[in-house]
């Protein structure tokens, strides 16, 4: 047998039986070693290759009852291997103390009892999912530091937070506008708007219309609603608002932060600080502290404010009914207000803010009865008559055209910001605006010496309520240097018709067609363009047709006739003739050439926005059914300028508070709208606008321009719209019902028949334009180059056209300027179906003076008359 497989010799005293043998105590068979039964950390679970004792080297009995349970105790324990250094003879592992020790043998060492560890987590001695699931005590003890630390946390926050003063609050300051060269312009705010009053001056039917309206628990709840708190955690997760279930004490809370944030910690910083209220003041003194503190709209802050803003009288005079008015424009005064706000909200016309008014103030009064805090008699009085608030009044500075600049910027501020309206009339913001001070004087005064020359409203009605709007802004670039929005606060007109919606454009639409045929052509000639040398028929009451070739059908099904303002039969003529003398019949059969969608899109690429334009893709929309405000006409009119390029208008360049920029206020990107070529074309076109139509009265202006006229229905308004390279500017002159904001007729107004385009907006507008470009170049125009396919006679009968005689393409005398009677038909009795946009009313053949527009062939949705979009709607994308 070779060396090395021979046989070690057996132990002394008889081996392991025999050691068996000689132990005391009864034996249950062969049991695995424990780990660490000999005393060593390295004791194994067999002490040789050929089996395992039950014993360990002191003789005594192990625990374990299997050598199953000694493998996983010795697993237990540490790795199977052990390290070079216990290795015994030949190659053989024996424990710590050698070949010899206690641990010899093939187990693994048992590892040394770890520290205990301050949260056992995962669990030792676990395995498995059960070393992941938290003990009793680990869970209890969390929970209990949790609840600890919250309540610290309260504590301290309930401890260090400040009970708000109203008179802090009530501490605000003037924003200051600037000049385009940074000179001021005028600062204005709401310190002088404000003044605390005891609750003892205000009213006790104001006290119960907010407590009946917004809290009716306040006199037994916390100051806290829970539930309104969670809500409101809520809605910020998901990105809303965190409006609604916030009591008076809450609100009062609110009212005192300068910052409007809404974020967590404000909230929670809220909460503790309404608790703190709750606790420490009286019922009566919170209800003071809200009522002062509270925003009315106007700028006024504070009940005393609002009592005079609205009623001119002091608080402490309210009646029942007044007292139910102003609680309602705690709601929201942007929609509670009833001179309307809808330069902040398309909606918020002075006829639905009245509506929403009277019907909360009808309800907060109902809500005062039914908690007993009016009697019988008191409500029934209350109800007789709903108390009208006076209009606005002009603050200090706010006069002229001043009131108007700051309305147009303030406005752009908080599209531009997250700035709200309350936090800004607080005041602190200074605002550099684009306008330039003698550019707006020179408007100003162009509008007061034509309407000073034409209009005497005192000897004429039909000159009274003549109203004009005008913008002037920079082409490729976008800024707006001047506008003039009315007659001003101080002599009660609000409305800033610069910014407004609601006035119709007439042929001042027809450029966008021009332009649309020219880049997309018709379907005759797609994809190749429209040349405005295509001759197109220009007769009064033309049948309209369908691209198939069809009628198009007024809802009766009877033919649709176009009108122009006179029967004069011009026959075929060329786009560029039709364009000269205004004519309607060629754009409006153009436009259902090219389709109405396309001319949408073209003049939205220009800068008119989606909401001004008309929903209804008719005829009619081809000849100016739309009613963009004066500063998107300006904007729109200025890419034709730009040969193509358009930037959307801009009335503000930086806004700063206590000395940092406010983000959100970058000039806007110059951006390709059209082909330079379209552009210039169409500027070449609507040059002889100027020189040989309707527009000759701005040849007086004594350099190159171009521009188009523009007159409506019953000459309800009239437009200009010209430019230089130098600047694009736009006229509009409307009459309006003072009382429900209804257009009216300028038949008659200036002791003339009839309003044209050409005649006083072109007067105003060339006034103007002679004094804003005084001493500055005569640049001209880019070359326009032949652009598109001539068409010939298009819609002429086949194959034998009939013998028409086309006037010639020299200057030609203007139109007669009186308009041709309107056919109306009685009311239409439907006699079939019309659900698209190729049928039309019965009874309207679109009769229009100067090449406006007359009845559209179906009902144009121009938001009503209402007209106050303003500048969110131009800035913000509301309206425009």
């Amino acid at each position: 047998m070779s060396e090395h497989r021979r046989k070690p010799p057996p132990p002394q005293g008889g081996g392991r039986a025999a050691a068996r043998r000689g132990q005391p105590g009864p034996s249950s068979g062969r049991r695995a070693a424990p780990r660490g039964a000999t005393g060593s950390s390295a004791d194994s679970y067999g002490s040789s290759s050929h089996g395992s004792d039950s014993y360990g080297s002191g003789g005594e009995e192990r625990p374990y009852g299997s050598r199953a349970e000694a493998r996983r105790a010795a697993q237990r324990g540490g790795g199977r291997r052990r390290t070079a250094d216990n290795a015994g003879p030949g190659g053989r592992r024996g424990g710590p103390g050698g070949p010899t020790g206690p641990g010899r043998g093939r187990g693994r060492a048992a590892a040394p009892p770890g520290k205990k560890r301050f949260i056992d987590y995962p669990r030792a001695g676990k395995y498995g999912w059960h070393r992941w699931v938290p003990s009793w005590k680990l869970v209890s003890g969390l929970f209990i530091g949790f609840v600890g630390a919250l309540v610290a946390m309260v504590g301290i926050g309930f401890a260090m937070v400040q009970i708000p003063s109203e008179n802090i609050a009530a501490k605000s300051q003037n924003n200051v506008y600037y000049w385009a060269d940074n000179s001021r312009m005028v600062a204005t705010g709401t310190g002088v708007n404000r003044q605390n009053v005891t609750i003892d001056k205000i009213p006790e039917a104001m006290q119960y219309a907010v407590i009946s309206a917004e809290n009716k628990s306040f006199y037994k709840d916390s100051g806290v609603d829970p539930m309104g708190i969670v809500r409101a955690l809520a809605n910020m997760a998901r990105g809303g608002q965190t409006q609604g279930g916030s009591t008076i004490t809450q609100q009062f809370v609110k009212n005192t932060y300068l910052s409007q944030d809404q974020t967590v910690t404000r909230k929670f910083r809220e909460m503790f600080i309404s608790i703190k209220v709750g606790a420490k003041l009286k019922k009566s003194q919170i209800l003071q502290g809200y009522l002062n503190t509270s925003y009315y709209g106007r700028g006024a802050y504070g009940i005393q404010a609002a009592a005079q803003t609205y009623y001119n009288v002091d608080a402490v005079k309210l009646t029942d009914s007044q007292c139910a008015v102003l609680a309602a424009l705690l709601k929201g005064p942007t929609y509670y207000d009833p001179a309307g706000n809808p330069d902040l909200d398309k909606s918020a016309t002075q006829k639905a803010n009245t509506q929403r008014s009277k019907d909360r103030w009808r309800w907060i009064l109902g809500e005062m009865h039914k908690d007993k805090h009016l009697t019988d008699a008191q409500y029934q009085k209350a109800l007789q008559e709903y108390p009208t608030p006076q209009g606005r009044k002009a603050t200090k500075g706010m006069t002229g055209q001043i009131s108007y600049l700051a309305d147009t910027a303030k406005k752009y501020v908080l599209s531009h910001s997250d700035i709200s309206e309350a936090d800004f009339d607080r005041g602190g913001y200074q605002i550099y605006t684009t306008f330039k001070k003698n550019k707006v004087n020179d408007l100003a005064a162009a509008v007061k010496k034509i309407q000073k020359s034409r209009l005497d409203p005192k000897r004429r009605d039909l000159d009274k309520y003549v109203q004009f709007g005008a913008a002037s802004v920079v082409p490729n670039d976008g800024a707006i240097v001047a506008l003039y929005g009315g007659d001003g606060y101080e002599n009660g007109h609000f409305t800033n018709n610069a910014d407004t919606s609601g006035v119709p454009v007439g042929s001042t639409w027809k450029p966008f067609v021009l332009a649309a045929a020219m880049e997309y052509g018709t379907y005759k000639t797609q994809p190749e363009g429209l040349s405005p040398l295509s001759k197109y028929n220009g007769n009064d009451k033309l049948k309209v047709l369908n691209q198939d070739g069809s009628t198009v059908l007024k809802k009766d099904g009877s033919p649709f006739y176009q009108r122009n303002e006179s029967d004069h039969r011009w026959g075929y003529i060329t786009l560029r003739k039709a364009m000269e003398q205004s004519i309607n019949t060629p754009f409006v059969q153009l436009g259902m050439d090219v389709g109405m969608s396309k001319v949408r899109d073209v003049a939205g690429s220009a800068g008119i926005l989606p909401q001004s334009m008309s929903k209804d893709l008719n005829p009619s929309f081809a000849i100016g059914t739309s009613t963009p405000s004066a500063i998107r006409m300006a904007d729109a009119y200025a890419t034709f300028a730009a040969s193509g390029k358009q930037a959307d208008p801009y009335s503000v360049t930086s806004v700063k508070k206590d000395g940092v920029d406010v983000p959100g206020f970058e000039q806007p990107k110059v951006k390709r709208a059209m082909d330079s070529n379209i552009a210039n074309n169409v500027t070449d076109v609507l040059q002889n606008v100027i020189q040989n139509g309707t527009g000759q009265n701005a040849k007086a202006l004594g350099r190159t321009a171009a521009g188009k006229t523009g007159t409506t229905d019953s000459n309800k308004s009239a437009w200009f719209v010209g430019y230089t390279q130098q600047l694009s500017t736009s006229v509009a002159m409307f009459r309006e019902n003072p009382k429900d904001h209804e257009l009216l007729s300028m038949n008659g107004t200036a002791g003339v028949p009839s309003i044209h385009g050409g005649d006083i907006p072109t007067s105003v507008w060339t006034e103007y334009m002679k004094a804003a470009l005084k001493g500055s170049n005569d640049l001209g125009f880019p070359e326009a180059t032949e652009i598109g396919k001539v068409q010939d006679e298009v819609g002429a009968p086949s194959p034998t056209p009939s013998v028409t005689i086309t006037p010639s393409e020299t200057p030609s005398e203007t139109p007669s300027a009186t308009p041709s009677e309107t056919a109306t038909s009685p009311s239409p009795t439907v006699s079939q179906p019309c659900n698209n946009w190729k049928c039309v009313p019965t009874g309207t053949d679109g009769g229009t003076t100067d090449g406006g527009v007359s009845s559209s062939p179906t009902p144009t949705d121009t938001t009503g008359t209402t007209r106050g979009n303003g500048n969110g709607g131009i800035f913000a994308g509301q309206t425009g």
